[in-house]
């Protein structure tokens, strides 16, 4: 089955506001020829999202995806932005249990399954995040992690959801580090994230799910992340602060369906 690659644009804590609009201005004149191919979403910071939801409102295929989320849609949580909130400026989507999110800010799995339980009752697309630590590679323990991680979130998507999630598969030792897990790595998780979900979810989901990896993805080992299976796309990081290279990736991944 071909899915259509999706490529999303995580700008972590970067960025003002007139720095994000230009980004945004920018990604969104450079990938109107990749639109029918690809999937495309940018996650600015939360300040910056309503003015970039107001630049992406004049091109229709570019998905507005926020950085995080509560689970609870309102009450006494100073600092919190509710999934319902999210919607309301307009976002699309939302990334969820990004690696930053719990190894720095102690995010549990049964957190991150509450978030993603509340983001998709709110109508927002969930990109799940999951991966393993250095230490839990060099340790075998890279599927009981990832597989655990999995688990723990799939118990909160009901079936008429499953279309709404989109799984990124993100080493955590090759976010940010310039190191990336080889083509032949990658596709390996990814390959056992796509068979867990056939086992657990049965019927064509799995065929469907899109799986993206996420990891130091850049302009230049793109296309080879991309020749893989069951690798559907990518999450990226530092490369899409910069439209150039944001704009390579996508057209990587849009021949790929070539």
């Amino acid at each position: 089955m071909t899915r259509k690659p999706h490529v999303y644009g995580n700008w972590k804590l970067h960025n003002t506001l007139n720095a994000s609009e230009e980004l945004a201005e920018a990604i969104a004149e450079g990938t109107k020829n990749y639109a029918e191919k690809v999937n495309i979403g940018v996650a600015p910071v939360f300040t910056s999202l309503v003015n970039v939801r107001r630049i992406l409102g004049e091109v229709s295929h570019i998905k507005l995806l926020g950085q995080n989320g509560y689970p609870k849609p309102n009450g006494a949580f100073t600092g919190e932005v509710s999934f319902s909130l999210l919607s309301d400026v307009g976002c699309d989507g939302v990334l969820v249990g990004h690696s930053e999110r719990r190894h720095l800010f102690g995010e549990t799995n049964k957190l991150v399954g509450e978030k993603v339980e509340s983001a998709l009752q709110t109508g927002l697309e969930v990109i799940l995040c999951l991966g393993e630590s250095l230490s839990e590679r060099e340790e075998g323990r890279t599927w009981e992690v990832v597989e655990e991680q999995l688990e723990s979130a799939m118990f909160h998507v009901p079936p008429v959801s499953r279309e709404k999630l989109i799984i990124a598969y993100e080493p955590v030792w090759a976010i940010g580090t310039g190191k990336t897990a080889t083509p032949q790595q990658a596709q390996e998780v990814h390959a056992l994230i796509r068979g867990k979900i056939r086992e657990s979810w049965l019927g064509d989901a799995a065929d469907k799910v899109i799986i993206l990896y996420g990891g130091s993805v850049n302009d230049k080992n793109a296309k080879d992340l991309f020749s893989q299976k069951d690798i559907d796309g990518a999450l990226v990081g530092g490369a899409s602060l910069k439209p150039e290279s944001f704009i390579s990736i996508i057209q990587a991944a849009s021949e790929s369906q070539q």
